[in-house]
């Protein structure tokens, strides 16, 4: 190394006695190291004055050393609850995020996604449901040599490859809590059409009432598309059904909370006279009264594992990508849910 030219990683692990990866592992604050090791290292970037260049990294590695979060979901919540995890693990090294909505309604989707993986070049991609389930997306990532990690409500993928939760069992609890409160009737408002999710929370409705013994009509699964104004819609619609129903199930805290909203303005009390479950466990449920019981969704912890299985082998730690593909849900009980106020219905 000359005085003119710029210190390298290369002498850097020469002149500590480490590996190249020794030294990755250092800069990404990996725990991979002993105390020892690391100090060494340190010094001799100290010493140097080192600075990791991600550019010739990239240009080395053909790659961007960016993380793209894709997808088409209009439950903001959940955007930035991932957008959040991911910028948990990615605080401190040389990844940024790079957030690329798209619309799953448009039949050139999956050409623009292409062009814009092949112009970004990122180093990996995470994919939020529902594009998440689009196995010709998945296999367009691959194609391209563009890792990959898919978000769900239930594992369809290998798990290096996947980030999934248990909502069919846990949708099952909650209903099992309604039932178990002395709830009979007791109404669903679901997920937009074409969402995984949709289908498992309205199975595991289905399958807790089944297991009770309990009848159930299809009118009393009301649409709703993850927002507050489509909470609104579903709940006037179930709250016109004769006899009315004593509790509601709604698919996501935004839309519990437009349950919420048309109950009062019906002048009902909540609890009292209708219960309500959301899911997700955003920041609205604990704010809400009275508070809302809800589904822990942990959307940031599988978020974080998300960014770890892609950034892995780049942040020299070498990742856990095969382990950690299932994360479980939990029902966080609060004060929406009481006996009804008439058993029998």
């Amino acid at each position: 190394m000359t005085k003119a030219s710029q210190p390298t990683i290369n002498d850097v692990a020469r002149l500590a006695g480490v590996s190249k990866k020794t030294v990755s592992r250092v800069i990404n604050n990996s725990d991979l190291l002993n105390e020892d090791t690391r100090k060494r290292v340190e010094q001799v970037i100290a010493e140097l004055g080192y600075t990791p260049n991600p550019q010739a990294r990239a240009l080395a590695l053909r790659r961007n050393f960016v993380i793209a979060l894709i997808h088409d979901n209009p439950n903001a919540q959940m955007v930035l609850g991932v957008q959040h995890g991911l910028l948990e693990v990615l605080r401190d090294t040389e990844f940024e995020l790079l957030v690329h909505p798209v619309d799953r309604g448009d039949p050139e989707m999956l050409g623009e996604i292409r062009r814009f993986l092949e112009r970004q070049r990122p180093y990996g991609v995470m994919l939020l449901p529902p594009i998440s389930e689009n196995d010709q997306l998945a296999g367009l990532c691959a194609s391209i040599g563009c890792r990959y990690v898919r978000m769900g409500s239930a594992p369809f993928d290998t798990p290096q490859n996947m980030v999934a939760s248990n909502d069919r069992e846990t949708v099952r609890h909650a209903i099992a809590h309604l039932i178990e409160a002395g709830h009979r009737q007791i109404c669903v408002i679901a997920g937009p059409r074409g969402f995984r999710s949709t289908l498992e929370r309205q199975a595991g409705y289905e399958e807790a009432m089944t297991a009770a013994g309990l009848p159930f009509d299809r009118t009393w699964i009301a649409p709703g598309d993850y927002t507050f104004d489509s909470g609104m819609r579903a709940t006037e619609r179930l709250l016109d059904l004769l006899p009315r129903p004593t509790a509601i199930f709604a698919s996501n805290d935004e839309m519990a909370a437009g349950a919420i909203h048309v109950a009062r303005q019906r002048g009902l009390e909540i609890p009292a006279d209708l219960s309500i479950i959301g899911f997700d466990d955003t920041t609205i449920a604990s704010h809400l009264w009275p508070p809302l019981t809800t589904v822990r969704w942990p959307i940031e912890t599988m978020a974080r594992a998300a960014a770890l299985k892609l950034i892995g082998e780049g942040a020299g730690d070498g990742g856990d990508s095969d382990e950690h593909a299932l994360f479980l849900s939990t029902l966080i009980r609060r004060a929406s849910v009481a006996a009804p106020a008439v058993r029998d219905i």
